[in-house]
């Protein structure tokens, strides 16, 4: 497993109510690449597994902290975002005609509320997913993100969220 730092921004107060378009712009948010609300500390690093010569497994975690209920607000303006646009087209720029599916899918109950976000992206013929395991534990959100891997890649995905716990309730970090 190899380990690089990056640290993405947040979407701040942009919030999953109906004025929110379900176009591009939206995809960070429905994909949980940014959140809403301001966390008061980040950290991030990416993630990268070369199980054999043909294939490569890569995500990321982020570990969010809020000063207040900012991580249980952004799971629950995801779970909305998701709810209004659970199908985004590309309309401009890279990727025009690209096909974004989000669903909240079945997966580990962990923390104090956690969720699987499921993603897929298809152009032409082909598609990726980019799948999530956002677990909250009280002000703090731990995420952990595939980086667009072949369908059926997650294998690593539930385990990867569960040791990420497992670490913060042991370190802090």
């Amino acid at each position: 497993m190899e380990i690089a730092t990056a640290m993405p921004s947040d979407a701040g107060d942009q919030r999953s109510g109906v004025d929110v378009s379900c176009s591009d712009g939206v995809i960070p948010l429905l994909s949980a690449r940014r959140l809403t609300g301001t966390p008061s500390a980040m950290a991030a690093a990416t993630l990268s597994y070369d199980a054999d010569p043909d294939w490569l497994w890569v995500g990321t975690e982020v570990l969010r902290a809020y000063a207040d209920d900012g991580a249980r607000r952004a799971m629950t303006d995801l779970r909305n975002f998701i709810g209004r646009c659970p199908t985004v087209v590309v309309s401009s720029g890279l990727g025009v005609g690209d096909r974004h599916r989000f669903a909240v899918a079945p997966g580990p109950l962990l923390g104090d509320d956690s969720i699987h976000v499921s993603c897929s992206a298809t152009s032409g013929s082909g598609t990726l997913e980019c799948d999530s395991v956002l677990v909250r534990i009280g002000t703090t959100l731990v995420v952990v993100q595939e980086e667009g891997n072949e369908p059926g890649g997650d294998e690593y995905l539930f385990q990867l969220a569960e040791a990420a716990l497992r670490r913060y309730q042991t370190t802090g970090s």
